[in-house]
């Protein structure tokens, strides 16, 4: 399973990330992870929304540049170790990490790590194979 991750592009300056938070709010998005990545000029923000095609469609009518990318969300073992089990896996089998973030979900007591892989398919075989729980869209 695999989860829809909307990257919404934006000038580095004061008051954008309110102004898609607003945006977002007012068309009902519920926000479940986000991260942002920034660079004097502008800046990459990264969410997981519970309903991806609205938000979507919302930012985009609302003039922000947005794209789409398939991520994985895992559960990982909240305790010593749990992050670092996941992330031998992937690198035993040579699976690169573009990067990854945390969301404030939790289920049955676990972590939920979003990753960005070079290879999604890859990724879910390694999950699959060791039977490590990934999350949908649906799931948040």
């Amino acid at each position: 399973m695999t989860i829809n991750q909307i990257s919404v592009f934006l000038e580095n300056k004061s008051g954008r990330i309110a102004e898609v938070t607003r945006v977002l709010a007012e068309a009902g998005i519920n926000l479940r992870a986000m991260t942002i990545a920034d660079t004097a000029d502008f800046g990459i923000l990264r969410i997981i929304a519970n309903n991806y095609e609205k938000a979507r469609e919302v930012l985009e009518a609302n003039e922000f540049t947005t794209r789409v990318t398939r991520v994985l969300g895992i559960e990982v073992s909240d305790e010593p170790g749990g992050l670092y089990k996941i992330m031998k896996l992937f690198k035993d089998n040579g699976v690169n990490i573009e990067y990854l973030y945390a969301t404030l979900e939790q289920k049955d007591g676990k972590s939920i790590v979003i990753f960005k892989v070079a290879n999604v398919e890859q990724g879910l075989k390694i999950a699959r194979d060791n039977a490590l729980v990934t999350i949908s869209g649906d799931d948040f």
